[in-house]
């Protein structure tokens, strides 16, 4: 006797195994239903109506909204159900740019697999919205929103993952719409780029900006010496675009692609990452044995770096002043790199292949110049190097593999775990915990940092001492660990922080995965890397040590720190012109803050407040009321400035009576 509840699905006896909808009950039976807008890391939204079944005694429902339960009597691909998922194809169709050719996600779009799939053959409604322009305000991002299908994919994604909610449905009726808030591009608001959005989205509506044409260029120009970098979480993921399986490992198949697409030199962000544990192991033991500040933030990420500028500028001082290690290999590679390959400075080019969007962004910050030049040209994800490859015509299985280029090619295994969630803070305790201790580590692999949670904490002994760490990766988490720091409800010594699910093996430029099970391939894939290496730590690579004694110096030294290391600023989260809620020209203007910061503190019920009250009191000719970005204290909202005067932490009772004295001034003044 089967005591596992069952239902049945095409005539087939499923059980339903703790499944949280028809949906995945089906999936777990080897059924697939077609969907766009069902994740099974996000809320259900239910908005494609694609995935409807046909359940005896309810009638024909979305699977992704109803439970199952024990002898449902389920059908998934009846004539009716085949018709309805038709016509709604069509009708998506109908709107949607069809330029399939041009499109950066064609053959990997889900829309086109979907319509193949329900049969569409034809598009027999014609399109009622016009022309919309195209959003290439990023560096990192591009918006087109004539093939968005209003899926919500990547509204979900950047609220219920990343909690930034730079992107939101509006309008309504055949007007709604994707769009950043008050009609501005996706530079002019609180956008992080890390490219959860673009990771989610089933069309090209969202896309990681191409530079392909760019570095083609690069390649073809014969005064250049174009050398490029590979990071980790790039070997266990390039494969996928060639038949691969997740996590295969593909440095060496890559090393040859990039060498017959003509780079001079292919060496790895390992290496750099293995000198980021030295500089930040360094500063982590300096900050112990100093008493702070801490906890200790990581600085890989970079939409983790913008993340904390514009939300939590109490928290920079607590940042690594460490680059990233793509910034890192770009300082060095102009350093060193030109004597070595006979060029001059200014023909030397460098590119970075990486699993993140965000990173194209890191590269053009002003700081990481040199003679107003970026130190990284230019940033291609996975996505684009597989793209290059193909269109070369490199048959990528038939590769015969190669060796990365030295000294900048050479790693240990704790460089190359750089590329998970919890591998940067398991290759610093390789390092720290052994400086620590003062004795060499035996056993090198930190488990209890390891893992695919959200949040995990853990602690680990090393010279008497008690390290508390935590490991975060979505951005989500990060507000919420962060705010928890601030308040001093949690004590650590080091808090690492990525923002893409998983780490950078989940990375938007990484290709597309819908299941999370492909994060965890990839990650394992990194740490069997690190097991087929002969060496573990950073502090053990030879050539990571005489690349100090050549060019650096002492770790954190003055020439090191120069070379390495970076400062953080606040930035604002949205650009622009304010926006008027009651409009009284000439009149005392009060301005009420409406960054995420304050609108979490209050903002907008004050501002509502503030309404009434000037409403109650008839001062509509008196007071000018408007939501504004951002007074840059966002550790002090909510925030109102009243003509001249700022106030913070303010409340309804201190802003009216600040209101009250400044129209009274102004009264006096006038008579």
């Amino acid at each position: 006797m089967h005591d596992e509840p069952l239902l049945t699905i095409d005539r087939r006896i499923v059980p339903i195994n703790g499944a949280r909808n028809l949906l995945e009950t089906a999936r777990s039976a080897g059924i697939e239903i077609p969907t766009f807008c069902y994740h099974s890391e996000m809320s259900v939204h239910g908005a494609c109506r694609l995935c409807l079944v046909e359940v005896e005694g309810m009638g024909i429902v979305a699977s992704c909204s109803t439970q199952p339960a024990p002898g449902m009597k389920v059908r998934t691909n009846t004539e009716e159900i085949r018709r309805l998922r038709r016509t709604a194809v069509e009708l998506l169709l109908a709107n949607h740019q069809q330029q399939c050719t041009t499109c950066g996600k064609s053959a990997a779009c889900q829309l086109q697999r979907i319509a193949r799939r329900v049969g569409v053959d034809q598009v027999r409604y014609k399109p009622t919205q016009s022309k919309q322009p195209i959003d290439a305000s990023t560096p990192s991002l591009v918006r087109d929103p004539n093939k968005c299908i209003l899926c919500g994919d990547c509204v979900r994604a950047c609220d219920e993952i990343q909690g930034i909610g730079a992107i939101d449905f509006a309008h309504r009726g055949a007007a709604a719409c994707v769009a950043p808030a008050f009609g501005k591009t996706l530079s002019e608001v609180e956008c992080v780029y890390c490219g959860q959005c673009a990771a989610v989205c089933p069309t090209g509506a969202v896309m990681p900006r191409d530079h392909t044409a760019e570095v083609w260029r690069l390649l073809e120009d014969p005064a250049k010496k174009v050398v490029v970098q590979i990071a980790p979480a790039v070997r266990v993921a390039l494969g996928e675009m060639f038949g691969g399986k997740p996590g295969e490992i593909e440095t060496g198949r890559m090393a040859a692609a990039l060498r017959a697409l003509g780079f001079d030199r292919v060496f790895d962000t390992s290496f750099t990452a293995d000198m980021t544990v030295l500089e930040e192991a360094h500063e982590f033991i300096e900050r112990k044995q100093a008493g702070g500040p801490m906890p200790q933030f990581t600085s890989c990420c970079p939409a983790w770096v913008k993340f904390a500028e514009q939300f939590f500028p109490s928290l920079l001082p607590h940042l690594s002043s460490c680059r990233s290690p793509q910034q890192m290999f770009g300082a060095l590679a102009r350093e060193v790199l030109p004597e070595q390959l006979g060029c001059r400075p200014e023909d030397l080019a460098v590119v970075s292949v990486m699993p993140c969007t965000a990173k194209k962004y890191e590269a053009q910050l002003p700081k990481f110049s040199r003679g107003g030049r970026p130190e990284v040209d230019y940033v291609l994800t996975t996505q684009e190097l597989g793209r290059m490859i193909e269109e070369a015509g490199i048959d990528f299985d038939r590769l015969q593999p190669e060796s990365l280029d030295m000294p900048l090619g050479f790693k240990t295994g704790a460089g190359v775990i750089f590329g998970t969630s919890g591998g940067v803070t398991e290759a610093v305790l390789r390092c720290a915990a052994e400086r620590l201790a003062g004795v060499r580590l035996e056993s090198v692999e930190f488990h209890q940092v390891r893992g695919c949670e959200g949040v995990r904490e853990a602690e680990v002994v090393a010279g008497g001492a008690t390290l508390r760490l935590a490991i975060v990766h979505g951005l989500r988490n990060a507000r919420t660990l962060a705010k928890k720091v601030l308040a001093g409800e949690v004590t650590y010594d080091l808090v690492e922080v990525m923002a893409c699910p998983g780490g950078c093996v989940g990375g938007a430029g990484q290709p597309w995965a819908d299941r999370p099970e492909t994060r965890r391939q990839r990650a394992q894939g990194l740490y069997m890397a690190d097991k087929m290496l002969d060496l573990h730590k950073s502090q053990e690579n030879p050539m990571l040590a005489e690349c100090y004694s050549q060019w650096l110096g002492e770790v954190g030294g003055p020439r090191a720190h120069h070379l390495l290391h970076t400062e953080y600023q606040s930035r604002r989260r949205i650009g622009g012109a304010n926006l008027v809620v009651l409009d009284a020209p000439e009149k005392l203007r009060v301005s009420v803050c409406m960054g995420t910061s304050c609108l979490v503190r209050g903002s907008q019920t004050l501002l509502r407040q503030l309404l009434d009250l000037v409403a109650r009191e008839g001062w509509h000719d008196r007071v000018q009321l408007e939501a504004t970005f951002c007074f840059e204290k966002c550790d002090r909202g909510p925030t109102l400035q009243i003509g001249p005067r700022v106030l913070h932490r303010c409340t309804l009772d201190a802003a009216w009576q600040a209101i009250r004295d400044a129209v009274g001034e102004a009264a006096a003044a006038t008579s």
